[in-house]
């Protein structure tokens, strides 16, 4: 037995309009495969930080970070936050 295919999910212009469809559609009628996790940022940055790198190890990491979708100082703090969360 196959499975009904499933919606693309819509695009909307603003958050209220968003939040609408959201209240009142059936969601499990839509496919969220293409659908990325989002990690939002909610503390403050306060402190600053600068470092010297390897003109290569700071390439790889933007890259790394350009295939994520995200700013590379982000992936930065990203992986401090793991290596002290251990």
């Amino acid at each position: 037995m196959s499975r009904p295919k499933l919606k693309q999910f819509p695009e909307f212009k603003s958050d209220e309009e968003a939040e609408r469809f959201v209240d009142t559609a059936d969601l499990s009628e839509y496919d969220f495969s293409d659908f990325k996790p989002m990690r939002f940022e909610i503390a403050p940055k306060s402190a600053q930080l600068n470092m010297r790198l390897p003109e290569q190890l700071l390439s790889a990491v933007k890259a790394k970070a350009k295939e994520r979708g995200i700013p590379y100082t982000r992936l930065i703090r990203e992986a401090l936050e793991r290596t002290v969360a251990k």
